[in-house]
């Protein structure tokens, strides 16, 4: 396993990963010998034992979720499944040892930004038999965009995570606001939370920390622009595209309009959601997760009747496509089974199993039929409509070094604000950052 690219930082998968799976024992089928069905392998893998990963700690759903899983694989395959739990503290050291030839999973869960890094390490086997036939098939193509790296799929998406505008509910009948519709409906709206609030509350938070791409990637995305394309075996920087400048200077907007401070062009969505808490912010962008810890935080003072979420709007009107995010399952590289290992990736992924995990989790189903049941439902009908557009950042592994370690965009970001910079200057720079930072072995 190559492990020079891995360091303590880089693990950290999707903030609500529910498990992991993995699998051990037994003998390695050839590497191009055809995954068999469950249905058609089980007194074949009698005896035999999986290793399954999961993360963080069972709660009763979880916990439930996952013995009636192994419970069903048991029976259509003969092969049980040891489940080892990994607490969150301890993922980046697990992860990093497995990768490094130590013991690890079979079949391990993992977020979906992490599965280009761990891929370049050699550390997840294709599963691309998988996506070709069956129920998985009818999997949207778009939701595998980190997870198809030349031409392999690594990884099945198993549950999708997205963002929308969470919103103080109760400020907006008090003060007579209607859900924005489009970009300059949500600056009105922030404006006029300012006038009744005070100008210390941000009407609109402007995220130019860790996370900030999720917003401004969602404005960019809205006019039809990318961070950077494949051409080739090179990645071609767009940030200089005039698409992804109109969505560049939307996002910047959001403090130079005045509805968010100044001061903190370096608040990310943790820090945001804290001064929401407070009463300090009327909207942000984030996801249903911040719902109990901002009633926490708030020590009750912010009921959950008063927040509601709206899908980030775009310039023209309508949603803008939210960034996926979510949660897959993929073999290891060192499962002593492969065959075995992608039954039971198979087999999680199915339709039945699939759904239950988005659904038992708070996340969003990757089968079309059962997203599109959420559309009546209010708490999650925002998240559908974004999830319905969502993209990805570049599947590179260098991209957490872009986007986290050297803040590329963030950067450019805050030299345009603090007028250090016009937008064409900023991103001619990033742009050549970013191709760098990419295109490095």
């Amino acid at each position: 396993m190559r492990i020079s690219k891995i360091t303590a930082t880089t693990v950290t998968t999707a903030a609500l990963a529910l498990g992991l799976a993995a699998c051990g024992g037994g003998a390695e089928p050839a590497a191009n010998e055809p995954a068999a069905s469950a249905s058609a392998s089980g007194p074949k893998w009698a005896g035999q034992t999986l290793t399954m990963w999961r993360l963080g700690v069972p709660n009763e759903p979880s916990q439930k979720y996952t013995d009636e899983l192994v419970a069903e694989f048991k029976a259509t395959t003969g092969a049980e499944v040891k489940v080892e739990w990994i607490p969150w503290p301890q993922v980046n050291d697990k992860f990093t040892a497995a990768a490094a030839g130590g013991e690890g999973p079979d079949v391990t869960e993992i977020g979906n930004d992490q599965v280009p890094l761990w891929q370049s390490q050699d550390a997840l086997a294709p599963v691309t038999s998988i996506t070709t036939s069956g129920e998985q098939a009818n999997i949207p193509k778009n939701l595998f965009g980190l997870e198809t790296i030349d031409g392999e799929v690594y990884a099945m998406p198993w549950g999708a995570g997205t963002r929308a505008v969470m919103y103080r509910k109760d400020w907006f009948e008090d003060l007579k606001i209607e859900v924005p519709k489009n970009w300059d409906e949500l600056i009105a709206a922030a404006k006029k939370i300012q006038e009744e609030k005070g100008k210390d509350v941000d009407g609109f938070a402007f995220n130019g920390g860790s996370d900030a791409n999720h917003l401004l990637g969602a404005l960019a995305w809205s006019e039809g622009g990318e961070y950077a394309v494949k051409e080739g075996d090179k990645w071609v920087g767009k940030l200089t595209d005039p698409a992804f400048k109109t969505g560049f200077e939307t996002y910047t907007g959001i403090v130079t309009s005045g509805v968010s401070g100044k001061s903190r062009l370096t608040q990310n969505t943790t820090d945001i959601r804290t001064r929401f808490s407070n009463g300090k912010v009327g909207m942000y962008l984030t996801a249903s997760w911040d719902i109990a810890t901002i009633k926490e935080e708030s020590k009750g003072k912010v009921k959950e009747e008063q927040m509601a979420f709206f899908p980030l709007p775009s310039k023209a009107g309508g949603e803008t496509p939210a960034f996926f995010g979510g949660n897959d399952i993929a073999v290891w590289n060192d499962a002593k089974n492969k065959e075995l290992a992608t039954d039971f990736v198979k087999l999680a992924t199915s339709k039945k199993w699939a759904d239950r995990y988005a659904m038992d989790g708070g996340l969003l189903p990757v089968y079309p039929d059962t997203l599109a049941s959420l559309a009546s439902d209010p708490a999650q009908a925002p998240f559908a409509a974004a999830f319905a557009k969502a993209k990805a950042f570049p599947a590179d592994p260098n991209w957490t070094e872009a986007n986290e370690t050297k803040a590329v965009l963030q950067n450019a970001a805050r030299s345009v604000i603090e007028g250090k910079a016009t937008a064409d200057e900023a991103l001619a720079k990033a742009n050549t950052e970013l191709e760098e930072i990419l295109n490095a072995q």
